[in-house]
């Protein structure tokens, strides 16, 4: 499967106001693409668009609730009206509700699936007819590291990025099968600075945080443009990731303890924030259309992302541990 260029490409971004999504529009734009940009928030897409047209590239704002399948239509309606084609779409909104599962209501939990979820499936059901007449290109759904391993007081947003790994997998499957190249990625942040806890709902009684280190959204937006060129599978973003993913695959009773030890008291904060706060769960909020969030001072760099962005040197130095081994298991009877 090959890929256009960036600079060649038609991209859409779903949840584009802020976060991950408004960092990827922008690092799209400084690579030539033509963009569709959306979320609910139409301040922060307006604002988005100003700084797209002003790194030199062209984009339009389609306001809309990815929750609602009609409006996701208009998505796609539009991007053809404007650019005639679409070749890579990317789905980034989300939402959540930070509290204890006994406290949160069905129409919480069920608002968390149809965003985080659904809102994905309704993407790729309008993205893949634009992409079949494209004749290639690219679906990249940003899920989480909590596909791999659940966090306490997010139920809701775990069970829905659990389902997004899920669907994205019997999707690739199918596509295989069929031989037809549209490329599926799932990429898994870890803890990302961004607004998303600035806007979550919480029943806390304080502002909710992500347990730290968190990493920069430039980082996401790097696997996220990479997967856009390169078929890549799924990539975990951040190292803290890899080590919960690898933990929870050997020793997941040993992780269910450890989180909740950790997790639980480690997502509060010391300032307070009521329940009814302004939160962005059934409506957008304004004042947060920025792509980092409020802990840059907890970031800390990410070592391994790299080997994932240049995957033939990733291979090839797995080769040379694999012979390294080899070589010594071999010498091992030889000492005794």
């Amino acid at each position: 499967m090959k890929l256009k260029p960036i600079e060649q490409q038609v991209v859409t971004v779903v949840g584009a106001s802020s976060g991950i999504g408004r960092e990827t529009a922008l690092q799209f734009a400084k690579r030539g693409a033509k963009l569709v940009v959306s979320a609910r928030t139409e301040s922060g897409l307006a604002s988005l668009v100003q700084e797209i047209t002003n790194l030199g590239a062209e984009a339009i704002a389609v306001p809309a609730d990815i929750a609602d399948f009609e409006q996701v239509q208009k998505i796609a309606a539009k991007t053809i009206d404007r650019f005639g084609q679409l070749d890579t779409w990317v789905n980034a909104a989300a939402t959540a509700i930070i509290a204890p599962f006994e406290q949160v209501t069905p129409e919480e939990f069920k608002r968390v699936i149809e965003v985080n979820l659904m809102g994905p499936v309704y993407g790729a059901m309008v993205a893949m007819p634009l992409l079949r007449q494209t004749g290639r290109g690219a679906i990249i759904t940003i899920s989480s590291v909590e596909a791999r391993r659940s966090m306490p007081l997010q139920s809701s947003y775990s069970a829905s990025k659990h389902g997004l790994e899920g669907f994205m997998d019997a999707l690739r499957a199918e596509l295989k099968y069929e031989g037809f190249p549209i490329s599926i990625t799932n990429i898994l942040p870890s803890v990302i600075n961004t607004p998303f806890y600035n806007k979550a709902r919480t029943k806390l009684g304080v502002k909710p945080t992500g347990v730290p280190p968190y990493y920069q959204p430039k980082l996401v937006a790097d696997a996220i443009l990479h997967a856009a060129e390169h078929p890549t599978r799924d990539m975990i973003v951040g190292d803290v990731g890899r080590v919960a993913d690898f933990l929870q695959k050997i020793a997941p009773d040993l992780v269910d303890t450890l989180v909740g030890a950790i997790a639980i008291p480690g997502q509060r904060t010391n300032t307070v924030k009521a329940a009814d706060d302004p939160n962005n769960l059934f409506e957008p909020i304004e004042g947060y259309s920025t792509t980092t969030g409020d802990f840059t001072d907890k970031t800390i760099p990410s070592f391994l992302d790299w080997f994932d962005l240049h995957p033939a040197v990733k291979w090839s130095a797995a080769a040379g541990l694999g012979a390294l081994a080899l070589i010594v298991a071999n010498l091992l009877p030889d000492l005794d």
